[in-house]
C-alpha cells in the first residue's frame, strides 16, 4: 500500500519534496546522507534535483562526512546549483555536527590516557589548517571539567599566556592541567619551544599545586604524548 499524505501519494511529490515528507514520515534517521543534504540546499538545479545534487556532492569526497565538513565555502560553490547562501548551509550543518560531537565527548570524561585525549581533541583541532594551544582542566578524579583555546596562531607557531592558563584553573579549582596543541604539518614531533613552553608551565603549576600532567600534539591521524615519551 503507497504511503500517502493527504490526497497525493509520494509517488506524486516533486522529487525535491520527497526527503522532507520523508522525514516527516518516518522520522529522520531513515533518510541517506544525501537526502539530508538535499533538505539543507532545498532546490537543484534544471537538469538536476536536490537528491542528485547532493550524491553529486558526496559521491566528489568518496562519501565521508568527514571530508565534507572540511570543503571550503569556495568548493562547495563549484558545483552546479550550489550558491553562497546554500554552500554556507552546509557548511553551517557541517560545524554544528562537530560541534555535537565535542560536546556530547567532552562532559566530565575522565582522562585515563594520552590517547583519552587525542579522542577529546582531534575532532576540535586535528584538522585545522592552523595551530592552537588549547588545556584540559581536571579535577581530583581527573575528569575534564572545562577545556579552552589559550591560543591561536598561524602554522609557524602560537604565543601561550601562563597568567590566564593558572587564573583558568584556579577559577575552575583543577587539580591538574594537560597541554594539547595542534600540528598542522601532519609531524609528530615535538620541537624546541614546544618543550621549553612545557617546562615553563610545568615549573609554574608545581608553585600553585597544579600538576602538568601531559602536553599532548595533535595530528589528524595520530597524536604524541609528553608523557608517554618521557618528556614530560
Amino acid at each position: 500500500m503507497e504511503e500517502s499524505t493527504g490526497n497525493f501519494s509520494i509517488k506524486y511529490w516533486a522529487e525535491d519534496d520527497q526527503p522532507r515528507e520523508k522525514l516527516m514520515l518516518k522520522g529522520k534517521a531513515a533518510l541517506s546522507d544525501a537526502e539530508l543534504i538535499a533538505i539543507l540546499i532545498g532546490s537543484g538545479s534544471r537538469n538536476e534535483s536536490a537528491v542528485e545534487l547532493s550524491k553529486r556532492i558526496l559521491s566528489s569526497v568518496d562519501n565521508s562526512l568527514n571530508a565534507l565538513g572540511k570543503q571550503s565555502l569556495q568548493q562547495l560553490m563549484s558545483f552546479k546549483g550550489i550558491g553562497e547562501a546554500k554552500a554556507i548551509t552546509i557548511a553551517a550543518a557541517m560545524e554544528l555536527g562537530r560541534r555535537r560531537r565535542d560536546e556530547a565527548g567532552v562532559d566530565l570524561k575522565r582522562i585515563t590516557s594520552s590517547r583519552a585525549v587525542f579522542e577529546i581533541m582531534q575532532p576540535i583541532i586535528g584538522e585545522l589548517p592552523h595551530e592552537e594551544f588549547w588545556v584540559l582542566y581536571l579535577n581530583n578524579s581527573n575528569k575534564v571539567t572545562y577545556k579552552s583555546q589559550l591560543s591561536k596562531g598561524g602554522i609557524t607557531g602560537t604565543v601561550v599566556d601562563v597568567r590566564i592558563l593558572f587564573k583558568t584553573a584556579l577559577e575552575q579549582n583543577a587539580t591538574g592541567i594537560i597541554l594539547v596543541h595542534n600540528h598542522p604539518s601532519g609531524i609528530l614531533q615535538a620541537s624546541e619551544p614546544d618543550k621549553q613552553i612545557t617546562r615553563q608551565l610545568k615549573t609554574a603549576g608545581q608553585a600553585l599545586s597544579i600538576n602538568v600532567l601531559d602536553h599532548v600534539i595533535v595530528t589528524e591521524n595520530g597524536y604524541l604524548s609528553f608523557a608517554d615519551d618521557g618528556i614530560l
